[in-house]
């Protein structure tokens, strides 16, 4: 029930202009289910204009703000699980694709379009947007931004602030900053828009981006590939980065207990192999017209069998197969649901680092309790997920004891490593004590500096990234 301060904040949203409504459960879950937020109510403007007036409220008020974009986010950034509720910012209205520019192969949209609604978009003027993944058909371009989240083209394309040329944002004390510039070159000082991506809504609400867009691979050629060991997949990768450049566009990593744990949760998809190998590469190469890249892939494959790299392989026959092997790829987080997850991570390791920290971390976790692990991921660009599940036939509940000390074992290693504990899902609430324990002292100083001078009422996400 609100109370008098709540109703005074609710009638200055009402003479602004600004629709809200209750906040369902929708808004105060996150996709694991693993915390639940709380919240007075849900803005829901319709322009940066608006966004600004919610903003000002909010600052004069002293109310909390939770940016919220598709609520696909892994580690709680978008849910406040404790402290005064706040105000949920749902840019869910803000859908527009401003403009297009295919002669610079840009594309101006704003926060609350999904991923899959910017690649549409791009690909009716023949054109690519590369970010992608598994939640891309709700996942919105604002969260994308605000936790510069990778995907399976990162190797080729960068992370989401990869891809981003300028953005239009709403600052803390409500005043909009325009730097949505459709340039590759503007050194002016402080580049801002490098600031706020990453930031998780902590210190502004991204409204619109400018983007980059790219050719479209008028030729593409992905296999499955059964190599040795992960050693042996990082050798794959040197010979393929020999044989195709940059041409490659994905390198993924896939254990055998990730292929099993989609034959038991999700038997219908067709695997592969008829007996799941140790470990499997997923690589795609994506070439200009007139091109050969399965014959650039029969080349790879014969030079990796030859170095004894390689067991077996499938080529895929056609967009069908090719639709198979990625939806392989992208049903490996559905399927480790299924089983009920231990611990998870998110890792970012030095490549030369990941077939090491695999043996080495799997021997140690496996001498502090039985368990199953299923690691697969982005191999090209380091981001190992490694996930911690318990032995078959029994349930997660009876190991959750241990669960925040596989985590410690696991990133404590990592960070001798040379690593990072977030490569790709940023750290919202549930790894900002992570980031307290294992950042470089100076990052943390500088971050609370920058924190306090742009957002001093600690009104925007709080409780997001920095405790």
């Amino acid at each position: 029930m609100l109370n008098a301060a709540d109703d005074a904040f609710a009638e200055s949203l009402d003479r602004a202009g600004i629709r809200v409504k209750p906040a369902d459960r929708s808004y105060l879950e996150e996709p694991r289910l693993l915390y639940n937020g709380t919240s007075r109510q849900v803005a829901l403007p319709t322009s940066t204009d608006e966004v600004s007036r919610v903003v000002r409220i909010c600052a004069e008020a002293r109310v909390g703000i939770v940016p919220y974009g598709g609520g696909t986010g892994l580690v709680a950034g978008q849910v406040a699980t404790d402290g005064t509720a706040p105000l949920v910012l749902s840019l869910e209205r803000m859908t527009a694709i401003r403009e297009i520019f295919p002669a610079e192969d840009t594309i101006v949209a704003e926060a609350g379009a999904t991923i899959g609604d910017i690649q549409a978009a791009a690909e009716e003027t023949g054109r690519l947007f590369p970010l992608s993944y598994s939640s891309q058909g709700t996942a919105q371009l604002g969260g994308a931004l605000s936790v510069n989240s990778g995907g399976l083209n990162v190797l080729r394309y960068g992370m989401a602030r990869d891809l981003c040329l300028g953005i239009e944002a709403v600052l803390p004390d409500g005043n909009v900053l325009h730097a949505l510039k459709r340039l590759r070159k503007d050194n002016t000082g402080y580049d801002l828009r490098h600031l706020l991506i990453g930031s998780e809504g902590t210190l502004g609400v991204i409204t619109a981006a400018a983007l980059r867009l790219l050719p479209r691979p008028a030729e593409t050629a992905t296999a499955f590939l059964a190599v040795t060991s992960p050693r042996a997949a990082l050798s794959l990768l040197a010979i393929c980065r020999e044989q195709a450049g940059e041409l490659i566009s994905a390198f993924e990593l896939i254990s055998a207990e990730a292929l099993a744990f989609l034959a038991e949760t999700q038997p219908d998809l067709r695997q592969p192999f008829d007996v799941a190998p140790a470990w499997a590469v997923l690589t795609e190469l994506g070439m200009g017209p007139g091109s050969d890249p399965e014959g650039h892939l029969g080349t790879i494959f014969e030079h990796a069998s030859e170095a004894g790299l390689v067991l077996d392989g499938r080529v895929a026959q056609g967009e069908r197969q090719r639709a198979d092997f990625w939806a392989l790829r992208e049903s490996i987080p559905l399927a480790n649901r299924g089983i009920g997850a231990i611990a998870s991570h998110d890792l970012s390791l030095p490549l030369s680092e990941i077939p090491g920290f695999i043996e080495e971390c799997g021997a140690r976790v496996r001498k502090m309790l039985s368990c199953r692990i299923s690691a697969f991921g982005h191999l090209g660009d380091g981001n190992l997920h490694y996930n911690v599940f318990p032995p078959e036939g029994e349930t997660r509940d009876a190991y959750l004891d241990k669960a925040s000390d596989v985590t410690r074992l696991v990133h404590d290693m990592v960070v001798a490593c040379g690593g990072s504990f977030s490569a790709e899902h940023g750290v919202g609430r549930a790894k900002a004590g992570e980031l307290e324990r294992y950042a470089d002292p100076a990052k943390l100083a500088a971050m609370r500096s920058i924190k306090a001078a742009l957002d001093p009422h600690g009104i925007m996400n709080p409780g997001a990234v920095i405790t």
